[in-house]
């Protein structure tokens, strides 16, 4: 199970690096545009300083063309560096991109995928990771985690080293639920991981349990002070 931070926004990421059991980054022109930084590839040298090589990191090409989107994928292995996952949408053209990057060796995150039968081309094309647009799935009349379930299956029963990652979430619900569904990895925005320590009953404990032991012990001791 994979935790990854949807943003590009530095300090939520260091946040999210000092605190989670993070295990990447991801981002894609609709999240990049939220920071909107001046200096693009300089920005995401700085995401990979934060996150240190021990961690992915999936940064999506712009072009339609595979042609391009090709030419876009070495220019990201120049400016930051050739261990990043590139994220690919899975359409016509992507389909061909994903393909040739793999035969190249590279790592590849298949994106927006809506559909089983994307999930099951861009698997056999190669793709590292194959993120599952929950959200937007769910908003429009189907059954992400029924897809999820699905894709993992077909992993499983044809030995693929591919991963579902979730993404595209509005809630925790999500989120649990796509994890429950089988999914290997979730990209979600920090707030939503911060929202899971929004239930009051959790503070309350805790502050249960430093009044039980002050009235032990006096207001203010520790175990350090002991």
């Amino acid at each position: 199970m994979e935790f990854l931070l949807d943003t590009v926004e530095l300090n939520e990421i260091k946040d999210g690096v000092e605190h989670l059991p993070l295990a990447g980054v991801t981002c894609n022109p609709s999240i990049v545009k939220k920071t909107a930084p001046k200096d693009f590839f300089a920005h995401m040298r700085e995401v990979r300083k934060i996150i240190t090589d021990e961690r992915t990191l999936h940064v999506q090409v712009v072009a339609k063309d595979s042609d391009t989107q090709l030419k876009e994928a070495e220019a990201i292995f120049q400016n930051i560096d050739p261990e990043v996952y590139i994220k690919v949408p899975v359409d016509w053209e992507g389909l061909r991109t994903i393909r040739v990057l793999k035969e190249a060796g590279y790592n590849v995150t298949a994106t927006a995928i809506y559909d089983l039968m994307q999930a099951y081309e861009a698997m056999a094309a190669g793709a590292d990771y194959l993120a599952v647009y929950v959200n937007r799935v769910g908003s429009m009349g189907g059954d992400p985690y029924d897809l999820i379930s699905n894709a993992e299956t077909r992993i499983a029963m044809d030995d693929y080293s591919c991963k579902v990652l979730g993404a595209s979430y509005h809630s925790v619900q999500q989120v649990r639920d796509s994890l429950n569904a089988g999914a290997q990895a979730v990209t979600v925005p920090l707030s939503i991981l911060k929202a899971t320590y929004g239930n009051v009953n959790i503070p309350t404990a805790v502050d249960t349990f430093t009044k039980d032991w002050e009235s032990v012990y006096g207001a203010g001791v520790n175990l350090l002070k002991l």
